[in-house]
């Protein structure tokens, strides 16, 4: 079976396609099938996109790449101080 990449945005919108189903009383896994995706898929986005619009999740991503980026720039800086005092 072939793995697909979301993109943020259909993330969020499948999610919310799933919210609206799943308030019509179709189980999860009914919800699942119609919208191609896991059960494990659904649980997974339902614990980070719960409640979140689209321009906040975008907003924790960069946040997320730029904490990264710091920690390297950290990292980076305290092995060369190590270095050069060695």
């Amino acid at each position: 079976m072939s793995r697909k990449r979301y993109k943020l945005d259909q993330i969020i919108n499948l999610f919310l396609e799933a919210e609206v189903a799943l308030s019509r009383s179709q189980t999860v896994g009914e919800v699942c099938r119609s919208l191609g995706i896991s059960k494990q898929c659904y649980y997974r986005w339902r614990s980070e996109y719960r409640g979140m619009k689209l321009e906040q999740v975008k907003r924790l991503n960069e946040l997320e790449k730029e904490n990264v980026r710091l920690k390297k720039a950290v990292r980076d800086e305290l092995l060369n101080g190590e270095i050069f005092y060695t």
